[in-house]
């Protein structure tokens, strides 16, 4: 299974991304740099998380309109898998790719923690390596993580089960709605999440909680989702 990996000027987290996906595949992910119009054929697309563009105007709002955007847009139009993690679910969100915005951290303090995730739908493609209602470990860095939306979009999303993970155990670091974490797109192949799982894959990081992400958005948990 073949993966991509977005790169955009000021992101941080791209090797650590890049590491993660090559452990868990097998092999290296593609890199796509920002000016890039197209994006090989792979079964993922990742944007890591930083701070595109120093983050001005609003987090991840020049990114979203960088031509390799348009190129993930197309092809997640497709149906390919796409996940956003921290600065890029804030691009996706301001790509248009995902209903909601990331706000301030209601404590208007940066956060770099261990939060704990239950995971609210083990039904999508990106979670198949989960079990419905599981707890899983996984650290948060941002400063701008509060989910919000507005009321008539909140109830769909969370009407339609396209709430993914939620911040568990009293543990939401930045005040976001109904303690969302993580969020998916209408078609179920677009999914952005603020903690960082690309942390947390391999004994070495303290536990591997975050690996089965990856694993299912690649296909390679083992369950489908007729399981």
């Amino acid at each position: 299974m073949k993966a991509a990996v977005v790169l955009l000027p000021g992101l941080n987290r791209d090797r650590d991304m890049i590491a993660a996906l090559t452990s868990i595949s097998g092999s290296a992910p593609a890199t796509v740099w920002q000016t890039e119009t197209t994006i090989p054929k792979v079964d993922l697309i990742v944007v890591p998380g930083g701070f595109s563009f120093g983050d001005y105007l609003r987090c991840g709002a020049i990114a979203a309109r960088s031509p390799v955007m348009r190129a993930v847009a197309d092809e997640a139009a497709r149906g390919v898998a796409v996940l956003g993690v921290c600065n890029g679910f804030q691009i996706l969100c301001e790509a248009g790719l995902l209903p909601g915005a990331l706000m301030r951290n209601t404590s208007l303090k940066f956060v770099c923690r261990e939060v704990k995730l239950e995971v609210a739908n083990a039904q999508t493609r990106f979670t198949t390596a989960y079990s419905q209602g599981q707890v899983i470990r996984c650290p948060v860095a941002h400063h701008d993580g509060n989910y919000f939306a507005d009321a008539e979009t909140l109830a769909r999303v969370e009407g339609e089960g396209r709430v993914v993970f939620r911040y568990a155990e009293s543990t939401n670091p930045n005040g976001a709605l109904n303690d969302i974490a993580a969020v998916l797109n209408e078609g179920g192949n677009v999914l952005g999440m603020m903690p960082h799982p690309e942390n947390l894959v391999e004994p070495e990081h303290g536990g591997t909680d975050g690996r089965g992400i990856f694993e299912s958005a690649l296909g390679l948990s083992g369950r489908s989702l007729a399981a």
